[in-house]
């Protein structure tokens, strides 16, 4: 797919949201696994949007809008700035709300590991306590 144009495999009637995912996604060269690691979901839920079978949750579609390099509006209707259109690849800037909720996004994530990090380390020296006893 990155030898075409978008014109080429993007028609605005008969795409779905996982085809303009998937398409965006190999336009800007990522494989499932990457795009899906840097988003913070595994690869079978991508996957799943990408068949149209499960949808994003709001969060994670402006998070992928900004790594797609294509407006949020495109991703979800097939309007506006998609992959490949002037200045979009290149130039895409995110709004200050999208960077906001990118941020409080990662910031639960950040908040949600530490905890998990946290109650491995006491199961850890549970673990490690009964042993030397």
């Amino acid at each position: 797919m990155n030898d075409e144009t978008n014109e080429e495999w993007f028609d605005p009637e008969a795409t779905t949201f996982g085809d303009r995912l998937a398409g965006a996604r190999e336009i800007a060269g990522m494989t499932q696994a990457q795009l899906a690691k840097r988003i913070g979901v595994k690869k079978k839920t991508l996957e799943d949007w990408e068949d149209d079978i499960r949808d994003p949750r709001a969060m994670r579609l402006s998070m992928l809008a900004g790594l797609l390099n294509v407006s949020l509006l495109w991703l979800l209707t097939g309007e506006g700035d998609g992959p490949g259109d002037l200045g979009t690849a290149t130039s895409y800037v995110r709004g200050s709300h999208q960077l906001l909720d990118e941020i409080r996004n990662i910031s639960a994530q950040m908040s949600l590991n530490a905890e998990r990090l946290l109650r491995v380390e006491q199961e850890l020296h549970a673990l490690l306590k009964d042993e030397d006893e």
